[in-house]
């Protein structure tokens, strides 16, 4: 009994070393955690349960049988997060790259397999070469059992990929059917093909940070959803993202026990709005005064600006955020926005959690770029996840709502709970120059006649009152009490039941 227990703490040993201490030491050195440094600070104190630690690759190609590390390049396993399970895998950069092999596919395949059977979140920490060549087709197989497990998991256990080191290849389209893409900066980056082959292709000079770097998808692709310094910051933040999700689709969304008053008033927001039109302001300020506690956690704040979304909490339950940004053209929709928006709304609706929406849309965002790129389709995109969305919906428009732009955002058209307006909404087709100059394009020769045309229109439309009278609008509120009427509003949606007619499923405009 002595010896097999001591063949065992060996194999620990062995597996809990990786690919050795000399490259544990590199991966420091670049700034980087272990895999299981990874793991010890997102789970709880000891709470990790691992699953096979002694799993081994079976290739024995290219002297590979002579080439064995226990645990094959990948930890998995599950914990706690909060005391909530989590599952987990953190790929070990320091055996074999990361590289995903046969094994190393089953090993995480078993944690999704678990984590749709009891309903529980899979957070995958990735930090990989891509497939092990030496497997050839075996690992390509390996990604696809991986691939088809994320399909089974989406809309049923929130998926979290954290991008912690290279991932290239068909390594990427695992994360990026995930929920949430995090990444961390100078150390982390993503692509289908690296500068190399790109300069062979293309002919174009790219470095791997400027061509899949964190900065790089959070600002211009929207491929990842926040970029933080380092490994501490970016799993710290994980933790604070898991607070706010439900666990699986069953479950509502976790409740914290509020210290933030559902009835209190905040009476500088009177003032949010400026008296001109077009003179912006920043709708975040609105968020802020209004959720809990000030607490707000913004994705994607560095793509798609005119658009912000998030988690925050109201009377201690989370809610999905969507909001214009006035600050960023005008607040316009426009093909970026309307995706990031999109997927948004869709993932909320999918784990039961409330959509609140802060509108203030002058339009869609005109010109050939947007047309060509399919404005009408992403567009629809957003409309579409507002209309199939099935969760308490609750709408504040505090300025503009014009045109098609009014319909898709959380409209009641669109089986929106609770539409509220503040004083200063205009609801309306189009703003009042531009509708002016469409009715009496005979009298554009007189200027005066147009202004008091213009003025005339606007003391009729640019206000909430006519979409008051169809019952569009549910009540005119004031700016300051915004905070109490949405918690209200939420209590009262608590039990809400909504389902949409049998289907296989939809035809998303993609």
């Amino acid at each position: 009994m002595h010896d097999i227990i001591q063949q065992l703490e060996n194999k620990r040993g062995l597996a809990r070393l990786g690919g050795g201490q000399k490259r544990i030491d590199s991966q420091h050195k670049k700034g980087k955690l272990t895999a299981r440094e990874r793991i010890e600070l997102l789970l709880d104190p000891e709470s990790f349960e691992e699953w096979d630690m002694f799993k081994e690759h079976r290739c024995t190609d290219f002297g590979m049988e002579a080439d064995k590390t226990p645990g094959d390049g990948v930890v998995t396993g599950y914990g706690t997060v909060n005391g909530r399970v989590v599952f987990v895998f953190s790929q070990d950069f320091t055996v074999f790259g990361g590289s995903l092999s046969e094994t190393h596919a089953e090993k995480i395949c078993k944690i999704m397999d678990h984590a749709i059977k009891v309903g529980a979140p899979v957070i995958g920490l990735n930090d990989s070469g891509g497939a092990r060549i030496q497997e050839g087709v075996a690992s390509l197989g390996g990604y696809a059992d991986v691939f088809q497990r994320n399909v089974m998991a989406s809309g049923v256990v929130p998926q979290i990929s954290m991008i912690m080191g290279p991932c290239a290849g068909g390594a990427v389209y695992s994360p990026s059917m995930t929920d949430f893409i995090f990444m961390v900066k100078d150390s982390s980056y993503m692509f289908v093909t690296g500068p190399e082959v790109v300069k062979t292709v293309t002919h174009e000079e790219v470095t791997a940070e400027e061509l899949g770097g964190a900065v790089t998808h959070t600002t211009k692709s929207g491929v990842a959803d926040l970029a933080f310094e380092n490994d501490v910051e970016a799993l710290m933040m994980l933790r604070r993202l898991i607070g706010f999700l439900p666990s699986n689709n069953r479950e509502k969304p976790p409740v914290v026990p509020p210290f933030d008053p559902t009835d209190r008033i905040d009476h500088s927001l009177d003032t949010l709005v400026p008296a001109n039109p077009n003179m912006p302001y920043n709708m975040k300020e609105l968020i802020i005064k209004v959720v809990d506690d000030g607490d707000f956690f913004e994705l994607q704040p560095d793509y798609a600006k005119n658009i912000v979304i998030g988690f925050a909490r109201m009377d201690g339950t989370t809610i999905g955020v969507v909001a214009n940004q006035p600050l960023v053209l005008a607040g316009c929709l426009d093909i970026k926005s309307s995706i990031k928006a999109a997927r948004f709304v869709r993932f909320c609706d999918a784990f039961n959690i409330p959509v609140v929406t802060f509108v203030d849309v002058p339009g869609f965002m005109p010109g050939t770029t947007q047309e060509y790129g399919g404005i009408i389709k992403h567009g629809a995109k957003l409309l579409y996840a507002y209309a199939e969305c099935t969760v308490p919906k609750i709408t504040v428009i505090t300025r503009k709502a014009y045109g098609g732009a009014y319909d898709v955002m959380s409209s009641k058209h669109l089986r929106g709970d609770v539409n509220f307006a503040w004083p200063s909404a205009e609801i309306a087709v189009m703003g009042p120059k531009g509708a002016v100059e469409i009715i009496f394009r005979d009298e554009k020769g007189d200027p005066a006649k147009l202004a008091e045309r213009e003025a005339e229109y606007k003391a009729k439309f640019a206000n909430p009152f006519v979409a008051g009278a169809r019952g569009f609008i549910d009540d005119v509120i004031q700016p300051h009490e915004t905070r109490k009427r949405i918690c209200r509003s939420l209590a009262m949606l608590k039990e809400k039941k909504l389902e949409n007619p049998w289907r296989k499923h939809g035809n998303i405009p993609l």
